[in-house]
């Protein structure tokens, strides 16, 4: 009891000289700093370029999705590597195991691929009307 005790308070301590030495470092950065502020310094910019009309626009959905797909394929490769390197001690079991790993992403690729997710200009639906039908023609 007396040991667990211990340990718990050792990660303690450590977790508060963590915050005492980030808070310490913000007091003292804003202690050192120099403070000097003008219309210039407090203009919008972006990238160094001034600002032109509103930050409210509407962006393109498919960037963000683009994006997205890239991360979660990019992440999920990753995890092939610890694989790689135990993949002659594990033998078969492991190369099945795999395959298994790397088909789900291929059909998460072609889903998204059919989707239509992965295109960058998409054709606009051509959705056919339907005649409009008098209701004095039927006869009612």
């Amino acid at each position: 009891m007396d040991q667990t005790l211990s340990d718990f308070g050792t990660v303690f301590v450590f977790l508060l000289l963590g915050i005492i030495f980030v808070i310490g470092g913000y007091l003292t950065a804003r202690l050192l700093r120099p403070s000097r502020p003008n219309p210039e310094k407090l203009a919008i910019y972006e990238c160094g370029e001034e600002a032109v009309g509103s930050a409210w626009i509407k962006f393109n959905i498919r960037f963000y999705v683009v994006a997205l797909i890239f991360i979660i394929f990019d992440v999920e490769v990753v995890f092939l590597f610890p694989w790689a390197t135990v993949f002659k001690q594990l033998g078969a079991f492991a190369l099945i195991e795999a395959l298994v790993f790397a088909g789900i992403l291929i059909i998460g690729l072609v889903y998204a691929w059919v989707k239509g997710d992965l295109d960058w200009v998409r054709p606009t639906p051509n959705i056919p009307k339907m005649p409009v039908v008098d209701d004095k023609e039927e006869g009612r």
